[in-house]
């Protein structure tokens, strides 16, 4: 069978559409950035008809570049950025606010009432989550309150609530459909992840009104069909997954026990556990890797908020590098008897911590400290923080964890050091892919499989590829000394200890 698939990655700094085809070979690809706005301390915002267009034209761009039309395309994948929020009219399509991105705080303080009400146990029953200022509902809840005459439309269904997924399919089929897929509504924290439903107790603590709601769907689905005016012919949209989980599907980790980790501006680490919902007690999430054929497929999460966005703060905050590419490079000329820590939590810290009050800091600096040494700080930062994940799974998971290995993507793994000391500072293999796209390729998967252009899971999973294997080194003594320095320092940042 002959034909292409458009792949749709909407993240949080940047959007990239691909074209890849019947091969699961890339066959154009463009990209975009889009404009960051911080109205206050801990504030993150997106413009979301600016992200539409950026969607728009990416995909446009690729569809050329591959030399194709959109007559060959069989199937659209979209993932997103996880837990960002839009609400928009439901009739004239026009956003009410900018949307709200899930490295935002602003809730806080609302999430803190909630916790001290003894509402936290409640919400992590039924979502796998824990309360705080990342997930969806309290972002809408604040919306709700917030934007004036706001709930009062909601309560009548004239507004829609989605994640970036639910509005960017809204926004391809021409306003005529309202959906997200089961990944994205495990995270809003108003989903009953046992239960696969929006559950109505939640909904009235927040006070989110149903008919703002839209229709959740397996991972592999019919999404709708766009509008053959936006590229010249009617395409149906067949997959959908948030990020991280789109990584898990592109990663092929399809058995309970397989793990993933993805790089991009955060880092996110999820471990498969089959049809067993493992509750943590070591404050990790539980969350639902995927859900097929109306099966569903449970993960433990781990979220860390600052990974590849260190390097951009040492890009553009402190002048250290001109391109994020570079990082690598200085941090190999870094003194080794030097020990410096930056504590990233720029935006509070997640797992294990979910401290969103901490700030970040630098510990072991010296006269002879610079741009070095704070380039190795920043990339170690990753590797420290994956280790204290890492900690936390095998503890939850048990016995099953201990002989781990990691499969991980995003736009670190290009870096063989990083990856080196990610694999010393685990103290475990890490796989890095051939094709280090994998969130995007895992959306590809979805649409591919579901319209009969790709294999099915066995046949993906058997063309997964390993690009390299790095294997950790044999110093255990450097590598406990370093993990007890990081440590103390988190320790330091903590603003509940």
């Amino acid at each position: 069978m002959s034909g292409y698939i458009l792949a749709i990655d909407q993240g949080t700094t940047s959007t990239r559409s691909m074209i890849f085809d019947a091969n699961m070979t890339i066959a154009g690809v463009s990209g975009q950035e889009f404009q960051q706005f911080f109205p206050d301390s801990g504030w993150v915002e997106h413009d979301a008809d600016e992200i539409w267009e950026s969607v728009l034209s990416t995909s446009r761009k690729a569809i050329e570049k591959a030399g194709i039309t959109a007559a060959g395309i069989k199937a659209i994948g979209i993932t997103n950025q996880r837990e960002t929020i839009v609400v928009w009219d439901r009739e004239t399509g026009k956003p009410v606010h900018r949307a709200i991105v899930w490295q935002d705080r602003r809730t806080a303080r609302f999430c803190d009432d909630l916790k001290a009400r003894g509402l936290e146990p409640l919400f992590t029953e039924k979502t796998g989550l824990l309360i705080d200022p990342y997930f969806s509902g309290t972002k809408l809840a604040w919306l709700l309150d917030t934007v004036e005459g706001l709930r009062a439309r909601a309560e009548k269904g004239e507004v829609c609530f989605g994640t970036i997924d639910s509005w960017l399919i809204y926004k391809l089929t021409g306003g005529r459909v309202h959906v997200t897929d089961a990944t994205n509504a495990s995270r809003t924290l108003l989903y009953d992840i046992s239960e696969n439903r929006f559950d109505d107790e939640l909904l009235d603590i927040l006070s989110v009104p149903r008919a703002m709601l839209p229709e959740v769907k397996d991972c592999a689905a019919d999404f709708g069909i766009t509008d053959p005016a936006i590229f010249g012919a009617e395409i149906p949209i067949l997959g959908v997954a948030g990020d991280q989980q789109a990584a898990v599907i592109g990663n092929a980790c399809f058995e309970p026990g397989m793990l993933k980790s993805t790089y991009g501006t955060g880092c996110f680490a999820l471990l498969n556990t089959g049809e067993d919902r493992v509750v943590s007690s070591n404050r990790l999430l539980t969350t639902i890797a995927y859900r097929l054929d109306g099966k569903t497929t449970y993960a433990l999460e781990g979220s860390i908020f600052i990974a590849g966005a260190a390097v951009q703060w040492l890009r553009d905050e402190m002048g250290f590098i001109s391109k994020s590419s570079e990082a690598e490079e200085l941090a190999k000329t870094a003194d080794p008897n030097q020990h410096v820590y930056l504590v990233p939590a720029f935006t509070g810290l997640g797992a294990p911590h979910w401290d969103p009050d901490a700030r970040g800091a630098v510990f072991g600096l010296t006269r002879a400290t610079g741009p070095a040494e704070f380039a190795r700080a920043a990339l170690e930062s990753v590797a420290y923080q994956t280790h204290d994940l890492l900690e936390a799974m095998k503890k939850d998971w048990g016995d099953k964890g201990e002989r781990t290995v990691l499969r991980v993507d995003g736009g670190m793994v290009a870096s063989d050091w990083t990856m080196q000391r990610l694999a010393d500072i685990l103290a475990a293999p890490v796989d890095r892919p051939v094709i280090l796209e994998t969130t995007i390729l895992g959306a590809a998967w979805l649409a591919g499989s579901r319209a009969g252009l790709w294999p099915d899971r066995a046949g993906f999973a058997e063309a997964w590829q390993c690009d390299r294997r790095f294997k950790p080194g044999d110093d255990d003594g450097a590598r406990q000394a370093g993990i007890d320095g990081w440590k103390d320092c988190v320790a330091r940042c903590l603003t509940h200890r």
